[in-house]
């Protein structure tokens, strides 16, 4: 696990992901033209609507297999 310190509306946090979750997430990031911390920010807006219950580092997981797979599926159409 690596954390990594992150600020959320002014709220300092950190977030605990394996190094290969880290790995997407920056990718997925600079993909959107935003900061990690930006990106982040935004995850936990959503978050807070759609699974308030869920632990941040558990969407953040659920959100990169979700983007994996939509990068898989648009490969198998394309």
């Amino acid at each position: 696990m690596k954390k990594r310190s992150i600020s959320i509306h002014g709220h300092a946090t950190s977030v605990a992901l394996e190094p290969e979750f880290w790995a997407e997430v920056d990718r997925c990031a600079a993909a959107r033209s935003r900061s990690v911390s930006a990106l982040i920010r935004e995850l936990d807006d959503v978050r807070l609507i759609q699974a308030p219950d869920q632990g941040l580092a558990s969407y953040i997981r659920v959100w990169v297999l979700a983007q994996l797979r939509s990068d898989h599926a648009g490969e198998s159409r394309g």
